[in-house]
């Protein structure tokens, strides 16, 4: 309970880091963003105390020692890649380990999700798997050619309407094909 604020204030900073990067490179040396970037990893990964979290929080550690020892923003730009690089693997993981990430996510609201239900969840994970490897592909462009405002824009609002426009994407497909598996169970 009494982690709650703190989950939410880490998620929030999390979600800014982008914006917060960009202005903070107006004030600030990368080294001492870089140390930010670390203590914010670390914090992460205590509150969260999952596996998942503990490898997040040492590869961003990893991109804050590289960014802290060359004074590079370059580093710091990269960590949306590797949020990316680490949703990817564990979405790719569980269709190879089933059940699917989504199928997870669907049992804990539909417990006894029928065989199309199963389908359709390795599908959507497939697809997310997708949205992963090009955002972190555009993700891995805008930190290398990019100028800081347009990697900004891009990691810190874009790819998060791209993620939203795909959640609502499927919720109507997801709605469609419920319907369609109502009226064939009707029929048959």
């Amino acid at each position: 309970m009494a982690f709650r604020p703190l989950t939410a204030l880490i998620g929030a900073v999390t979600l800014a880091y982008p914006f917060l990067v960009y202005a903070g490179l107006a004030h600030l040396q990368p080294q001492w963003l870089a140390l930010a970037l670390g203590a914010i990893a670390l914090l992460r990964a205590v509150v969260a105390r999952t596996p998942f979290w503990w490898a997040a929080g040492a590869g961003a550690l990893v991109l804050a020692a590289a960014g802290f020892a060359g004074n590079s923003v370059l580093p710091l730009k990269l960590y949306p890649l590797l949020v990316n690089g680490a949703m990817l693997l564990v979405f790719a993981t569980s269709l190879v380990h089933p059940p699917s990430a989504v199928e997870r996510l669907a049992r804990l609201t539909e417990p006894d999700l029928p065989p199309e239900g199963v389908a359709y969840t390795r599908r959507v994970t497939q697809v997310w798997c997708g949205f992963f490897v090009v955002n972190g592909a555009v993700s891995l462009a805008t930190a290398l050619w990019a100028s800081d405002a347009i990697w900004a824009l891009y990691n810190g609002f874009i790819s998060y309407v791209a993620m939203g426009a795909l959640f609502a994407g499927e919720w109507l497909v997801r709605r469609r094909v419920r319907a369609r598996l109502a009226a064939e169970a009707a029929r048959g």
